[in-house]
């Protein structure tokens, strides 16, 4: 094999590395966001069942209010029937007595509706903080991981730029110039390898002569299909000839 063939081998390996801890690195913040998302939905609901139940708490304690006031009415009412110079004047103070007792008896109802609802609800609120405090625990992790991880990618992405450099200085200028115009229009691959008479990226048969002048190695070969730099790697032993489902 040609030494530029070997290095834009090691190269693509290299670049392939690189491509597969980039993307990590891109998806790290995404994950984290996720995850976050998912701890602000659930504050969210937290927070909607907190507010469901202080407003319950709060129209519990205005009604109970509206029943002091009616029960202070009552008795002011009764005082001014004992004063009452004719019958209609008692009875509108009875009426308006029966009034009262009508609406502290509604007002009743209506606490006992509100106290058999706020039962749930204290129950929803104690359960979403308990939840929220494993939710938070589990992002926290989740975070320090991530950055744990993205340092780790870093670093091996800084060590393998290093490695790349040094390849790079070994290669003819004008292979390096190919390599790179061919990885930028092929998705990042710009290096493949002739397996069983097919290249090993567009998997297009190669044709018979083609494949003897490649393995060669006289000269820089590119794919007729897919135009990527092709390399054929000799088989180390005979069991490399010979496919597994036959042995």
């Amino acid at each position: 094999m040609l030494p530029d063939i070997e290095l834009a081998v090691r190269l693509q390996s290299l670049d392939d590395r690189l491509m597969a801890i980039a993307k990590e690195v891109a998806a790290l913040p995404k994950h984290v966001a996720e995850i976050e998302k998912k701890l602000e939905n659930h504050l969210k609901r937290l927070e909607g069942d907190k507010a469901a139940l202080v407003g319950n708490q709060k129209e519990r304690r205005k009604l109970e209010s509206d029943i002091q006031g009616h029960e202070q009415k009552i008795s002011k009412l009764k005082g001014q029937m004992m004063d009452a110079k004719t019958n209609d004047i008692y009875n509108a103070f009875q009426h308006e007595i029966t009034f009262c007792q009508q609406e502290i008896a509604r007002t009743e109802d209506r606490i006992l509706e509100l106290m058999g609802e706020s039962e749930p609800l204290e129950k929803a609120v104690k359960a979403a903080e308990a939840e929220l405090t494993v939710e938070r625990r589990h992002v926290d992790a989740e975070k320090k991981a991530a950055q744990e991880r993205s340092a780790s990618d870093r670093a091996e992405a800084a060590k393998l730029s290093e490695q790349r450099a040094a390849v790079v200085a070994q290669m003819t200028p004008r292979v390096y110039s190919e390599y790179e115009r061919i990885r930028k229009g092929r998705a990042g691959i710009a290096v493949a390898e002739a397996v069983a008479g097919r290249c090993s990226r567009c998997h297009i048969q190669i044709r018979h002569q083609f494949l003897q002048e490649l393995k060669l190695g006289i000269e820089i070969k590119v794919c007729e299909s897919c135009k990527r730099i092709l390399y054929y790697a000799p088989p180390e032993s005979f069991d490399d000839l010979v496919p597994a489902s036959v042995r």
